[in-house]
């Protein structure tokens, strides 16, 4: 093992940094705290969604308008709660494409305490290409498609 991989694995951040192609920072603000003095579970799918829209505009798949009708919708998501976190600290939370399918894509969300240099959460969600003029799912689009390939650099099979 290189000594780059080994210190990777020591830092929570680096690994994260390293296996998703789109990363925020969430500082935790006192509000998100809870009667049990940790953020409220609740909490957690709004950290997820913080990096999923950057990830959704990065593929050009959040807007509509424009002549485009189709658009993300969330079908279902999901969180694994590792560590408590309190306040203050600042959550590094990244998201990536575990699967692609021909109108629809998990992904994978994981969210790094700063404080404790540690996984705090993980998560998933599937999102479904929607066309929002039928009320009807649809294909993806090609240039997402395109897009979200070409953002997850060969990971993933068309």
């Amino acid at each position: 093992m290189s000594n780059t991989t080994a210190s990777m694995e020591n830092d929570a951040e680096a690994l994260l940094r390293a296996e998703f192609p789109v990363v925020v920072e969430v500082p935790v603000v006192w509000a998100e705290m809870d009667y049990f003095r940790h953020v409220n579970h609740a909490v957690f799918f709004t950290y997820f969604e913080n990096a999923r829209i950057p990830y959704l505009q990065r593929i050009g798949f959040r807007e509509l308008g424009e002549g485009r009708m189709v658009g993300p919708i969330l079908q279902s998501a999901q969180a694994r709660y590792r560590r408590p976190v309190t306040y203050p600290d600042t959550l590094v939370v990244g998201a990536r494409t575990t699967e692609l399918g021909e109108d629809r894509f998990t992904h994978d969300y994981r969210v790094v305490s700063r404080g404790m240099n540690d996984v705090a959460a993980v998560g998933g969600g599937v999102l479904v290409a929607y066309d929002y003029a039928s009320g009807r799912k649809t294909a993806l689009p090609a240039d997402v498609r395109a897009a979200l390939l070409d953002l997850e650099g060969g990971r993933l099979t068309p």
